[in-house]
This record gives structure tokens, C-alpha cells and sequence, in this order.
């Protein structure tokens, strides 16, 4: 039998599979990856925009996580007004491929589903 990515008796936290999740998991993380990876560079408030649906202190919060996590590099220059950009780090960018083939998935699979109704 083929090993599987969540083995059986085996907590999802202390898999692979798991540890994945924790880091990209939740309603936004995946969707500000997508944002770095199309800008390259971005500032808050463009990135705030760009996503619209979520609020200064959710996008806050997830900055600070997606940092915490080595997945994006956020820099901060000197001078007034405050001038702060985020980036995807080299962590970050190896996740990419990842939700490219789930953006191709949901691009294939989507018509199925509208198919049932």
C-alpha cells in the first residue's frame, strides 16, 4: 500500500501535510501570496485593495504571521510618511507552484460542480 501524505494514527499537526496547512491555511494567506506573486513588491494599502474584501487589522495580522513564518519579507524605509513593502521571500516563492496547481485544479474541476445543481 503507498504511503500517504496523513498517515493513519497519525495527528494531521505532526504531518507534513499538516504543517503546510498551518502556515497557508485560513480565508486570506493564500490569496496574499497570490498578490505577492503577481506584484513582486507591494505596499499595504495597495495590497488592501487589491484583495478589498479584508480589513486593515485581518491584513495586518496575516502579515505579521505570513513574516513570523519566513514566507514574506516585509521592508521598512526610513522617512516620513512611513514607506513599509512586502515581498515573498525564497520560502515563499517555493509555495507558489503549489497554488498554481490548485488554481489550475479549481479551473478544471469548477464546471463539474455547476454541473450537479
Amino acid at each position: 500500500m503507498p504511503e500517504t501524505c496523513v498517515p493513519t494514527g497519525v495527528k494531521l499537526k505532526d504531518t507534513g501535510f499538516g504543517y503546510t496547512l498551518s502556515l497557508i491555511g485560513g480565508k486570506y494567506k493564500m490569496i496574499i501570496m497570490y498578490w505577492l506573486s503577481e506584484n513582486k513588491v507591494i505596499r499595504f494599502n495597495e495590497l488592501k485593495r487589491c484583495i478589498g474584501t479584508i480589513s486593515f487589522k485581518t491584513l495586518s495580522i496575516m502579515l505579521k504571521e505570513l513574516e513570523a513564518d519566513d514566507l514574506i519579507i516585509r521592508t521598512e524605509f526610513p522617512q516620513v510618511p512611513p514607506k513599509v513593502e512586502y515581498s515573498l521571500s525564497e520560502r515563499g516563492l517555493s509555495l507558489i507552484p503549489i497554488l498554481d496547481m490548485m488554481c489550475e485544479w479549481g479551473e478544471k474541476n469548477a464546471d463539474l460542480d455547476l454541473d450537479t445543481t
